[in-house]
C-alpha cells in the first residue's frame, strides 16, 4: 500500500507515548475539544476481561468519549497487526464521512507505524511450499502452534509481537520468508516503506518526560493501584477460567506473567510486584525508544525543567496548537 493508494489523505490524529505517561487523559481531552472519537491501537486492550492487567481505560474514560477496539475480543482469539490496520482504515474512513476526527491513542507502536505508513512485504515476499507444509505439520502437533510462535518470537520479534500465536497462517508466513531468503519479513516490510510519506494527513503528538525518574515514579505508583483494584484477583480468574494455558501471548504478558509466579509458588508478592514494575519500566523505554524513531512524532512536555508534572489543561493547549499548525 502507498500514499498514492489514497488520494483523499484522510485527516487523523494520533496521541503517543510510554505506558502511564497520561496519554489517554491527553487523547479524551483534545477528542472532546475537537470532535473526535478514540481509535486504540494497543495490542492488548482488545481483549475482553483483562481490564486491570492491561490498563484499560475505566468505565469513566470510556464513557467521556466513544472508544474503538477496546475489550471486542475473547482472549484466545487471534489479533495481529495486519488486522488492526484493515479494521482501523475502515473505521476512520467510516468517522470522516460522518465528519468526526479519529484521535489514535495506545502504545503498540508497531500498530500505528502499520496504519500510517502502510505497505507490506508479505504478499510479493518469496515463497516456499516445502517450506510451508513442513511448518504446517509442525503446527498440527501438540503444542506445535506454540513452538513456531516461539521460534518467530526468536528470529522476528517484532513480527511475533504482533502476531497472536493462534493465528498459525501468519507464523508460518513470517518463517516461511525468514527460510526462503534469510531476512524477516520485519526487515522486509520495513524497506518496502517510504519513510517520509504517510498514508493519512496525520498529526502525532507524543509525550516525552525530561525527568525520567518521574515517569517511572507513574509506572510504580500505577502498579500499586492496579494491585490494589485487583490484579492478583483478575490472575486467578483468569487462570481458573485456564486462559494462561490456551494464550500463550496472555501469559507472557507484563502483570500476569510476574503474579503467574505467586499462584504456581515460584516466588513471594512482594517480589513478583518488584519484577512487575521493573518489567514495566523496561517497556517504556522499549516504548519511548520506538518512537523517538519515527520522524512524524511531534514532542510535547509532559514535565517542567524542574521535574514537576505539567497540569493537563497546559499540555491540552501545546497539544491544540500542534493540532491548528498542522490544520486537523
Amino acid at each position: 500500500m502507498k500514499a498514492t493508494d489514497f488520494p483523499s489523505r484522510e485527516r487523523v490524529l494520533a496521541v503517543v507515548g510510554a505506558t502511564a505517561s497520561g496519554k489517554t487523559s491527553l487523547a479524551i481531552a483534545l477528542a472532546q475539544h475537537l470532535g473526535g472519537e478514540i481509535l486504540s491501537f494497543d495490542s492488548m486492550q482488545v481483549y475482553r476481561g483483562m481490564d486491570i492487567g492491561t490498563a484499560t481505560p475505566t468505565a469513566d474514560e470510556l464513557a467521556a468519549v466513544p472508544h474503538h477496539f477496546i475489550n471486542i475480543l475473547d482472549p484466545w482469539e487471534p489479533y495481529s497487526c495486519a488486522d488492526f490496520v484493515a479494521m482501523a482504515r475502515e473505521r476512520i474512513t467510516a468517522l470522516r464521512a460522518r465528519g468526526v476526527l479519529p484521535v489514535l491513542c495506545g502504545g503498540t507502536g508497531l500498530y500505528l507505524d502499520g496504519l500510517l505508513r502502510g505497505g507490506s512485504f508479505e504478499s510479493s515476499a518469496p515463497g516456499n511450499p516445502a517450506i510451508r507444509e513442513r511448518l504446517t505439520a509442525i503446527s498440527e502437533q501438540p503444542d506445535g502452534k506454540a513452538l513456531l510462535w516461539q521460534r518467530l518470537q526468536q528470529i522476528d520479534p517484532e513480527s511475533a509481537a504482533a502476531t497472536h500465536p493462534n493465528n498459525v497462517k501468519r507464523v508460518i508466513r513470517a518463517l516461511e520468508i525468514y527460510e526462503s531468503c534469510g531476512r524477516t519479513k520485519t526487515e522486509l516490510d520495513r524497506e518496502s516503506r517510504t519513510a517520509d510519506t504517510l498514508c493519512y494527513d496525520a498529526t502525532v503528538l507524543g509525550l516525552r518526560y525530561h525527568d525520567r525518574s518521574l515517569l517511572y515514579s507513574r509506572i510504580d505508583k500505577r502498579v500499586d493501584l492496579m494491585l490494589q483494584e485487583g490484579l492478583f484477583e483478575e490472575v486467578e480468574r483468569l487462570h481458573r477460567l485456564g486462559l494462561f494455558e490456551r494464550s500463550p501471548t496472555a501469559a507472557q504478558a507484563i502483570g500476569y506473567k510476574e503474579l503467574l509466579g505467586v499462584l504456581h509458588g515460584t516466588c513471594s508478592m512482594d517480589d513478583a510486584v518488584a519484577a512487575l514494575k521493573l518489567a514495566t519500566r523496561h517497556y517504556a523505554k522499549r516504548q519511548l525508544t520506538w518512537f523517538t524513531a519515527r520522524p512524524y512524532v511531534q514532542w510535547i512536555d509532559a514535565d517542567t525543567p524542574d521535574g514537576a508534572l505539567r497540569p493537563l489543561s497546559d499540555v491540552l493547549n501545546d497539544a491544540l496548537r500542534c493540532v491548528t499548525e498542522g490544520n486537523v
